[in-house]
């Protein structure tokens, strides 16, 4: 293992080839793999940013009754926080190459680290469920276009939606499993030709908004329906907490899976500065061009409408209808692949790393994305918000909060890189799993479990609405809060001690 003077990067030198637990696609980066500057992860977030959910979310906050200012600066601060984690936990991929399974390893145990990459898998799912279904769904559109028929027929029995959205979500399915199975080199081509063609889309339609709701002051005048007066005057910080949580929520994913992409920057500088510039700014953008637009069509249709889908559809011009849907396919297959797609297909190629390739990790992921359902994920506002989003930020926070604390505060960023792939080494704990790490997650999460319940059946569980259910806004603070503390204090007082295994690594790299 050698680094650099300043401690930056450091590489594996000893040969792991026979270990069960290495592969190609779990190794550490090397220096000739580090291409990424900070103008690229800055690209990537941009890219990444830049999509329909991003544009969903803003408008659904409007759709709840905030007036423009207060979801933009929700949106913001918001992005401001979750930054904090994703530059952290960015920082071990930097330093040492490896993916996030493996990043697990140090805390959860190197079979351990298992449970915390699946968890985070899952929630990738249905962020890939969702994007597909919003892909396919605007090849639909575009068909309607020609054969309006197609509009027009009944759903399906159970799962709610008609044979040719069935036919349309399948084709941008296969789209996506065709672009997963040529490998990850294609996606930052992907990523460099979607960013300024949704961000074009974006724009246009703002002045599109512009020009029929006869200026911003119609558009933007709306005022809060929290204001004194307001239908829901003195509700505010009701629901901006959990509109808070669910906006750090968005992202909770890419904070713990950022390694997967910071392996290969240059320097902690440009992962650092790449993801300032990119996350934050973009995120902003694009939150104010989906609540302007939403503002402008409650003018113009006479009701607010969040889905840009639909509001594309009531252009005239065939034209401009099938270019739009063809930059909005050509986009979310972009943002799907990028941020949905390589994560999971690390996290299920950990599982048998010998065996499960990121191909199959890839499809894999696309076919449990299927079963969730995604299209009844987001068939609302408030259930993408509070059903979706804070539910699993509790989750990943949990997580967030055990990895954060492992690294920073018990092993102060030095990891033994070579006991990350061996059983003999210092991350196995007992048999394989670090159970203070679970321990530690589990009360992170505990406490946000009765306030969930209430949240998606409160008719069955009306005994936790009330405390737990407004400590449920703060359900990714929470988890992570507790997690972090309760990691720390159990590592230090009954992990083994400096001499033994699991603390070695911070001893002596």
């Amino acid at each position: 293992m050698t680094d650099n003077p300043r401690g930056e990067i450091v590489e594996l030198t000893a040969d792991l080839r026979h270990s069960p637990y290495y592969s190609p696609d779990m190794a550490p980066t090397t220096r000739a793999e580090r291409r990424w500057s900070a103008k690229d992860l800055a690209v990537l977030w941009i890219s990444m940013s830049a999509c329909i959910t991003t544009y969903q979310l803003a408008s659904s906050l409007i759709d709840q009754g905030m007036d423009w200012r207060q979801a933009i600066l929700t949106i913001l601060l918001a992005n401001i926080i979750v930054l904090v984690p994703m530059v952290l936990n960015a920082h071990p991929g930097t330093k040492y190459g490896i993916p996030f399974p493996v990043y697990c390893r140090a805390s959860f145990g190197i079979l351990g680290a298992n449970i915390p990459a699946l968890m985070r898998a899952i929630v990738a799912c249905g962020w890939f469920g969702i994007q597909t279904w919003i892909g396919g769904e605007a090849i639909h559109k575009i068909l309607c276009v020609f054969f309006p028929t197609l509009a027009t027929r009944a759903k399906l029995p159970l799962i709610d939606i008609t044979v040719p959205q069935v036919i349309c979500f399948a084709i941008f399915w296969l789209i996506n499993m065709a672009v997963i199975y040529r490998g990850i080199d294609s996606i930052r081509l992907l990523l460099n030709i979607k960013a300024p063609i949704l961000i074009a889309l974006g724009l246009a339609l703002l002045a599109w908004a512009y020009y029929a709701a006869n200026g911003f002051g119609a558009m933007l005048s709306t005022p809060s329906q929290f204001a004194p007066g307001g239908p829901k005057a003195g509700e505010f910080w009701g629901f901006f907490f959990p509109a808070l949580t669910a906006n750090v929520g968005y992202w909770a994913t890419l904070s713990l899976n950022i390694p997967d992409f910071s392996r290969y920057a240059y320097s902690q500088r440009d992962q650092m500065v790449g993801q300032a510039l990119g996350l934050p700014t973009t995120m902003a953008l694009f939150a104010f061009i989906g609540v302007a637009v939403t503002s402008a069509t409650a003018v113009i249709f006479g009701k607010p409408e969040w889905d840009p889908i639909v509001v594309l559809t009531r252009f005239e011009n065939p034209a401009v209808l099938i270019l739009a849907m063809l930059a909005l396919t050509l986009a979310t297959l972009a943002t799907n692949i990028a941020a949905n797609v390589v994560s999971p297909a690390n996290d299920f190629a950990h599982l048998w790393p010998k065996r499960i390739s990121f191909r199959l990790g890839g499809l894999i992921t696309g076919v449990i994305g299927i079963l969730m359902q995604p299209w009844k994920l987001i068939a609302d506002p408030s259930g993408y918000i509070f059903k979706w989003l804070i539910a699993y930020s509790a989750l990943l926070g949990a997580i967030g909060g055990v990895l954060i604390a492992d690294y920073f505060i018990i092993r102060r960023t030095k990891l033994k890189l070579e006991d990350l792939y061996q059983s003999e080494g210092d991350y196995w704990y007992t048999g394989g799993f670090n159970p203070l790490a679970l321990v530690a997650m589990l009360i992170g999460i505990a406490p946000c479990v009765p306030g969930f319940l209430a949240t998606v059946a409160e008719a069955r569980f009306p005994q936790f609405v009330g405390f737990w259910t407004d400590l449920y806004a703060y359900a990714w603070f929470v988890s992570f809060g507790l997690a972090l503390v309760s990691y720390t204090a159990l590592m230090l007082a009954l992990a083994p001690s400096p001499s033994g295994r699991g603390l070695r690594a911070s001893e002596t790299n």
